[in-house]
């Protein structure tokens, strides 16, 4: 997996968690204090979130922030 590939997978992922909590992106992107378009953006993968944006997301999800990344083995580096 490629670095553009990894981001791609981190805003997937957490596009998937806000869907399976049923909430939409102008509700869930208030709770986390950023903008629905930066949300969307994150979510499309034209932007990466940053690790404030990564923290409280895994807060609002109530997950650890490493939750939100691929599993990766040594390999794929």
């Amino acid at each position: 997996m490629n670095e553009q590939e990894y981001i791609k997978q981190v805003c997937e992922n957490i596009k998937q968690m806000r869907i399976q909590k049923s909430m939409t992106q102008v509700i869930f992107a208030s709770e986390i204090g950023i903008d629905d378009s930066s949300l969307r953006r994150i979510e499309s993968g034209r932007t990466s979130p940053t690790l404030k944006t990564l923290y409280r997301i895994s807060v609002a999800f109530e997950i650890d922030v490493k939750e939100l990344l691929p599993n990766m083995n040594k390999q794929e580096f």
